[in-house]
């Protein structure tokens, strides 16, 4: 199989979604404008000039890498609320369950949450990460259903040889006895601003980086909201940061229900919490 087929922002839903569901994977051209890459370099880059290799086989010797990505900056709304994105991850995962309660045969829909995020740092002389599946955090068998959907925005050009993400299209359709080969994987080639999108069961990779430049992408995860976040964004998120966003976005954070009654606060929405002072049952001095 070639490489993953492009598409513009204002692609059809559809086509996106029938894309990903036959390749596993999509790249989106300007799926993020100047004016919202620039801020997330002011907000992102200092943070990541500051911080050290991650210093482990896995996470990369030349890679740096920020987490708490919604505590660091206010200006992802138009990102993760992108309709090819958020779109595609609840067209894919909000699929209705049938349940009995009783006698009565009830149809649920699971919500969706975001779950771990990331600034990748790529540096010289970083080799390429092993292949993986991000959904292997969930345990799940393959073939199976999706409960990840992912996106890798590039802040930077994303070259074959700067460590362009590597992705085996077609790959969440294998079983779990098949193993990744190099040699299958392509790399991601993107403008700074595009936005690789795949599914949880794909295998992919960071790529080896042999030039001068390093290559720096902001990954956001989007899982089914019956499931635990990778991240824990209620500590990784302050209240103050939380409230920074619009409400569609408080409630991909966690601050949301998901049917039947996972994440409930006192038998009632967490998300009016955050609209008062603090928990109703909290000692004075904890509000």
């Amino acid at each position: 199989m070639a490489g993953l087929q492009r598409v513009g922002p204002g692609a059809a839903l559809d086509d996106v979604e029938e894309i990903l569901q036959r390749d596993g994977g999509v790249i989106v051209e300007d799926l993020a404008d100047a004016e919202t890459l620039k801020g997330l370099w002011e907000d992102l880059g200092p943070d990541l000039e500051a911080r050290d290799y991650s210093g482990d086989w896995y996470n990369g010797t030349r890679t740096r890498r920020v987490s708490s990505i919604f505590a660091r900056t206010a200006r992802l709304t138009p990102v993760v609320t992108h309709p090819l994105f958020l779109g595609a991850a609840r067209r894919i995962m909000q699929k209705p369950v049938h349940v009995w309660i009783g006698r009565s045969r009830t149809e649920l829909v699971p919500t969706v949450q975001i779950s771990g995020t990331q600034a990748i740092q790529i540096h010289r002389g970083q080799g390429k990460q092993p292949l993986h599946r991000d959904d292997a955090l969930h345990l799940r068998r393959h073939p199976g259903p999706t409960s990840r959907v992912q996106l890798m925005l590039a802040m930077s050009d994303f070259t074959a040889a700067n460590g362009g993400t590597m992705v085996i299209p077609g790959s969440h359709h294998w079983d779990d006895e098949r193993a990744p080969r190099t040699e299958e994987a392509h790399p991601t080639q993107m403008r700074a601003g595009s936005g690789l999108i795949w599914l949880g069961g794909v295998y992919h990779g960071g790529g080896a980086n042999t030039t001068d430049t390093p290559r720096t992408g902001l990954t956001i995860a989007i899982d089914l909201g019956n499931l635990r976040q990778e991240e824990n964004q209620y500590l990784a998120v302050p209240r103050e940061s939380v409230l920074a966003y619009p409400e569609e976005v408080r409630r991909l954070l966690g601050y949301d229900r998901c049917p039947p009654g996972l994440g409930w606060y006192e038998m009632d929405d967490p998300y009016t919490v955050l609209e008062s002072d603090g928990p109703a049952n909290a000692p004075a001095e904890a509000r």
